[in-house]
């Protein structure tokens, strides 16, 4: 069985590796720079833009690639599902139309309204910045503002909270108006990420992210600085009912999806805020999360080349997949200055890692020595049979990084858990 593993991040080293606990798989690669984790793995990588899409059709088609794993959302919105299918090589991802779940938030919210979908806050589009602003000017409370096109997870901002009204609009003239503007929500977040076979869903453990870049969630949001999941795949601020009802606003948007036209096969991602009022939904992501997907996949003892396939034939039973009972977190590590003004070219010296599994993520490895590039640079998942059993061995790897580099220390502890617990119940 020869895969293809389209992306570079510490996301698709954690898809490669689960690959290639299939010893009979032959692994091959395209990211737009090495990753020294994946370049390991695979048997022949190629090195370009993830969104050049002929040329990664071109590699696929000399390589005998059979099956395609996407991991970035950029590539879904260049349609190289489509191109990739038409070649006749299966994909774990979404087309283009499909994936517009994640690459157009006006689609979203507004399939969602017209299938009467729970979980939708209130919003309104807008495609003209002088409209956006009068809304913003009379609108009374706080405001999550959205461009609707694809921003890394680091475009939203809330009026109310990040910026006052003067910055809600003059960030609406710096993105020219393309933006829905929604409600904000109050609750805590939780990741709910799923297989789906374009009919049917197999959900995963749930998780917490952390997008803010400092500890006590304080500073701008990033692509995410850790994340952690429990033993029991759930989370306790979400109670049995509220994990029921994200799981049915899952199954609602591929139902919806397939209605129109446009079949979903691949991972959806869930981002779910746990409000007084039930899971409302902040945004659905097209791949797996990064860094989400390596708690999960660091737990998956199921075979995934299998549910790979298994996902393709659109014949994927909830019996194939199992996950381990144990707690993960992960901590990523990051140059100094993430994520606005990083640092670029600085050594980086791994410690005692202990029993944790490492991620490469945005790193150049040269002669034996790594070094950071401008975005995040490694992931430790630890894991135990509780959360701070896994945190304090995911810490203990961070803590022994040398460089000049820094992690969010809190992820995964105790009492930041405890905080999220009283506020959801504080809400209730």
């Amino acid at each position: 069985m020869k895969i293809l593993v389209v992306g570079g991040g510490g996301r698709e080293h954690a898809i490669a590796c689960a690959l290639s606990r299939n010893s009979e798989t032959e692994l091959f690669s395209v990211m737009a720079q090495p990753n020294p984790g994946i370049v390991r793995l695979a048997k022949n990588t190629f090195l370009c833009k993830e969104t050049d899409v002929s040329s990664v059709v071109a590699f696929a088609k000399e390589t005998g690639t059979e099956y395609a794993f996407i991991g970035p959302e950029a590539p879904l919105e260049a349609g190289i599902v489509d191109r990739l299918e038409k070649a006749g090589i299966l994909c774990v991802g979404p087309t283009r139309a499909a994936a517009r779940i994640e690459t157009d938030k006006a689609f979203c919210r507004e399939m969602m309204a017209h299938h009467h979908i729970e979980g939708c806050p209130e919003y309104r589009v807008f495609h003209n910045s002088a409209e956006a602003i009068s809304f913003i000017r009379d609108y009374e409370g706080d405001l999550a503002i959205k461009p609707i096109g694809l921003t890394g997870g680091k475009g939203v901002r809330i009026m109310g909270e990040q910026v006052d009204r003067t910055g809600a609009i003059a960030y609406v003239k710096q993105i020219n108006g393309d933006v829905v503007l929604e409600e904000r929500l109050i609750g805590e977040e939780f990741t709910l990420q799923a297989f789906v076979d374009g009919a049917h869903i197999v959900p995963m453990p749930l998780v917490q992210d952390h997008k803010r870049a400092f500890e006590g969630d304080s500073g701008p949001n990033t692509g995410g600085m850790g994340s952690y999941s429990m033993p029991d795949h759930k989370l306790p601020f979400v109670s049995p009912k509220d994990y029921t009802q994200a799981i049915a606003i899952m199954k609602s948007v591929v139902s919806a999806l397939a209605r129109i036209g446009d079949p979903y096969d691949g991972i959806l991602y869930g981002q779910f805020m746990n409000t007084a009022d039930g899971p409302k939904v902040i945004e659905f992501n097209s791949r797996f999360g990064d860094p989400e997907a390596m708690n999960v996949l660091t737990l998956l003892s199921s075979d995934l080349c299998d549910l790979v396939m298994r996902i393709c034939e659109g014949s994927l039973p909830q019996s194939r997949v199992s996950f381990k009972h144990a707690a993960t977190v992960c901590k990523y590590i990051v140059p100094d200055g993430y994520p606005d003004t990083s640092r670029q070219g600085d050594p980086v010296t791994l410690g005692g890692t202990g029993n944790v599994t490492l991620y490469y993520a945005n790193v150049d490895e040269r002669d034996g020595q790594l070094y950071t590039r401008a975005s995040r640079t490694l992931a430790f998942v630890g894991t135990g049979t509780t959360l701070n059993e896994a945190e304090l061995a995911a810490e203990h790897a961070a803590a022994t990084v040398k460089g000049r580099v820094r992690h969010r220390r809190d992820i995964g502890t105790q009492s930041l858990l405890e905080r999220r617990i009283a506020h959801m119940k504080e809400l209730r």
